[in-house]
């Protein structure tokens, strides 16, 4: 009997023979990156045009949401930044549960060295901004080099192909993962305004019910999404930035199984013996009441033994990395250039942004990283050299779209944001330029390495 490795494709249809070539580039690890880059060059151009004007109008267009005599408006560009950026920072926090569940951060020698690169890689960056901004109208901007953006590195690896050890794409992920956790306290700590307690303890009291939900079994997407948007309007009242409230709703969301593999096995298996026993020759499913009741088992069995963080996780990544990120891009990445380049660089917060995020970022990580395996707390992966760590530690210097985000909200009137767009994309090209060159060396080293050796041998 022939082995079967997976499942039997289905024939496609008409309609998926159509989208098949989309499909595969919606597949590719660097797929959200293409896109995310395209939105950007789209937004300068539009920024920089004859548009310009209507590109600016656009995004400040007041939006209003009414329900009977409760009505919420806001700007365009208010509704991006602080309504689907919660969608996306949901999405982060149910990785970061992920991880600390299952993932690299789920032990503390696991989580050690990428803890260990993270902090380094948001403690270095910030002192050297400060350098040139001290003191200056933009030292409030010392959290812009402090963030990665995950979708642009980890695109940056999946352009050098399986040549990359699986084990540098863990610590990269993992890192980008605890820099993540980072962005959110500095968020909520620094970049908060006044706060209103009442909402804040009402945003707190909904999510205490999405936990308790949690642990009463409700496992349906339905009641944490209305619950969800009750704390997301909480959190807007409050002062404290809604996109934190994406992150605590994401905890409070079931990361069990109700039954295990083996548990699943025998239902299918169950399941599949009635569907097979109560099939007729010719018949259909349509009208077959016994094999109808058969595959609601078996979707039930299925949908058991999968976790709702999965289901979520895996439905909206889709979402928020052709969607949410790159309409993010578009409607923040305008930078306008009339005042010249060389300005731009000359300015403080500039200066600033491209120091944390060129030199800021390799440096800590890589040097964070070795006082760590120095002091026995963590160990470098298997087949990783620390050339390999000093050049993924350049892809943690793409800041971009938490760069941008975090510059909106340490610059709220809008003053210094044009100077530190221009940083922050200078700066990650120059990371992602210097990350895959070094990379590219490496990995070049790692395949001559044994040919040389076998020779001597």
């Amino acid at each position: 009997m022939a082995h079967l490795s997976g499942p039997v494709p289905l024939p496609p249809t008409p309609i998926q023979r159509v989208l098949s070539p989309f499909a595969r580039f919606f597949r590719l690890e660097s797929a959200g990156g293409i896109v995310l880059i395209a939105s950007t060059l789209i937004a300068v151009a539009w920024a920089n045009s004859p548009l310009a004007g209507a590109y600016h109008h656009l995004w400040e267009t007041e939006l209003a949401v009414r329900l009977g005599p409760w009505t919420v408006s806001h700007s365009i560009h208010h509704w991006i930044n602080d309504g689907l950026m919660a969608v996306f920072f949901f999405l982060v926090g149910l990785e970061i549960k992920r991880e600390g569940s299952v993932g690299e951060l789920a032990s503390l020698r696991r989580a050690a060295l990428p803890a260990a690169a993270a902090v380094g890689g948001m403690v270095v960056p910030a002192l050297l901004y400060f350098l040139p901004n001290a003191g200056g109208e933009g030292a409030s901007g010392w959290g812009i080099p402090m963030a990665t953006d995950i979708a642009f590195a980890l695109g940056v690896l999946a352009l050098m192909g399986p040549r990359v050890p699986l084990a540098l794409k863990v610590f990269l992920t993992a890192l980008a993962i605890v820099d993540d956790i980072g962005a959110v306290l500095v968020i909520a700590v620094f970049y908060t305004g006044q706060i209103s307690w009442a909402a804040l303890a009402a945003g707190l009291g909904v999510l205490g019910l999405c936990a308790l939900a949690n642990r009463m079994g409700v496992r349906g997407p339905v009641p944490y999404i209305v619950l969800g948007l009750v704390v997301w309007s909480c959190f807007m009242a409050s002062g404290v930035h809604a996109t934190v409230a994406g992150v605590l709703l994401a905890m409070t969301i079931p990361s069990r199984t109700r039954i295990d593999a083996d548990e699943f096995l025998e239902h299918a298996e169950r399941s599949l013996h009635a569907f097979r026993e109560a099939g007729t020759e010719g018949g259909s499913v349509l009208t077959n009441l016994p094999q109808q009741v058969a595959l609601q088992g078996l979707e039930t069995a299925t949908e058991a033994a999968q976790a709702p963080l999965q289901r979520i996780e895996h439905d909206l990544h889709s979402v928020v990395a052709f969607g949410i990120i790159p309409l993010f891009a578009l409607a923040n990445a305008g930078v306008t250039l009339s005042g010249g380049i060389a300005e731009a660089f000359a300015h403080p917060v500039t200066l600033g942004v491209v120091l944390g995020l060129v030199i800021g970022k390799p440096l800590g990580i890589t040097l964070f990283s070795w006082l760590a395996v120095r002091a026995g707390m963590a160990e470098l992966p298997s087949g990783v050299t620390w050339k390999a760590i000093h050049a993924v530690s350049w892809l943690g210097g793409i800041g971009f779209t938490m760069s941008l985000f975090v510059a909106g909200l340490a610059f709220p009137d809008g003053g210094l944001v044009d100077e530190s767009k221009v940083g922050i994309f200078a700066a990650s090209i120059a990371a992602g330029v210097g990350g895959w060159l070094l990379l590219r060396g490496v990995l070049k080293e790692r395949v001559s390495t044994p040919v040389l050796a076998a020779g001597q041998g």
